[in-house]
């Protein structure tokens, strides 16, 4: 495995075309409700996304921008660049307390297998990820159905941005992911707010000031108790 990364160069090709054309054929039933009751999409924050790695610019955060009729398109897609690795930044607007992730690659051995997540860290690069340990690691499949994959829900009650580390793949030299997606609730209480909360948790009445998000203290805290 090569230790240099790519951070960013571009292809100069533009894929953004599979945004319009719906070629596929499904039942749009499931485009609908119960799906969508859960789908984290409008609360991302698309333009803060990154990807390391990358062998086209911006290729990730166009596969997180699809929407979900769109999550079938064979384009845009990302693509990794010095090797198999993937390094995929996403912040969302408010917090959420995710449900599953959301992927589909391929059947070739450039599907990505071991997924490792990082939640609410906005300092995480290859080396990191290689080092620290992560929030949760995710065993993915060789298939290009739709993997709705769930996490640990009290590992990720209060997340306002997650870091998606692809660490290798099914024996390709490169990784190819088509569509990247979240599950969960939504809670349009800022990061701030989130903090202050966190340094009062010691205080109970202070919880009743920011109403649902009272039984935040009881999944513990950043800063311990």
């Amino acid at each position: 495995m090569s230790s240099q990364h790519n951070h960013g160069s571009s292809s100069g090709n533009n894929h953004g075309h599979g945004h319009r054309g719906h070629d596929h054929t499904h039942d749009h039933d499931d485009d609908i409700q119960p799906a969508l009751q859960t789908l984290i999409w409008k609360e991302i924050d698309f333009e803060s996304i990154r990807t390391l790695n990358e062998s086209e610019s911006d290729a990730g955060a166009r596969i997180v921008e699809k929407t979900w009729p769109q999550r079938l398109n064979p384009e845009p897609f990302l693509e990794s660049d010095a090797d198999e690795q993937l390094l995929v930044f996403v912040p969302f607007t408010g917090v959420v307390k995710l449900h599953s992730v959301l992927m589909r690659s391929s059947e070739d051995s450039s599907a990505p297998k071991t997924l490792k997540l990082f939640s609410n860290r906005d300092d995480v690069d290859f080396s990191a990820a290689s080092d620290a340990k992560p929030t949760q690691t995710l065993e993915l499949s060789q298939t290009s159905e739709i993997q709705d994959i769930p996490v640990k829900r009290t590992l990720f009650g209060n997340t306002y941005n997650i870091n998606l580390f692809i660490e290798d793949n099914f024996g390709n030299d490169v990784t190819r992911i088509y569509w990247i997606g979240f599950k969960g609730e939504f809670s349009a209480l800022n990061r701030d707010a989130v903090e202050v909360l966190y340094e009062k948790a010691s205080n109970p009445k202070d919880h009743t000031l920011i109403q649902g998000v009272g039984d935040m203290a009881s999944q513990g805290t950043r800063h311990g108790m």
